[in-house]
């Protein structure tokens, strides 16, 4: 799915704060999600994590799969072709989950597309290959 026009990729958090009313990020998940276009893209990972922090919510687990059956939510796999770049950003920093390492990769392969993720504290350190920020969305 590399180069095409996708403008939104999206990480876990907004992902379990859309589906989880209870979930601290849930109403800022809900207005940002809603505003951008659709498809949104993101990785196998991604909704791996997402389904395990929705664990006890199993019909919001179920809305989550569903969105992706419809195509409102694409998934792009990143181990195959991009191991080599995963690992190299598993090296440069140490605490950088397979998730986050999966997005930056996207990104990489995605270069004009945003970000929409919660996770401020590690999205703004993080690097893409030229050096540049992952373009983000965040509260």
């Amino acid at each position: 799915m590399k180069d095409l026009a996708i403008n939104y990729l999206v990480d876990t958090g907004p992902l379990v704060g859309l589906f989880d009313a209870d979930d601290t990020w849930h109403q800022w998940s809900y207005n940002a999600l809603a505003a951008v276009d659709s498809p949104l893209l993101t990785t196998e990972m991604v909704i791996t994590e997402a389904c395990h922090l929705l664990r006890k919510h199993p019909d919001a687990v179920q809305k989550l799969l569903v969105g992706i059956e419809k195509g409102l939510l694409r998934t792009q796999p990143i181990l195959a072709d991009g191991i080599m770049r995963v690992r190299e950003l598993k090296q440069k920093y140490e605490h950088m989950d397979l998730a986050d390492a999966s997005l930056v990769v996207l990104s990489e392969w995605q270069p004009r597309a945003r970000l929409i993720t919660i996770d401020r504290r590690d999205f703004t350190v993080y690097r893409r290959n030229d050096g540049n920020p992952v373009p983000c969305i965040m509260p």
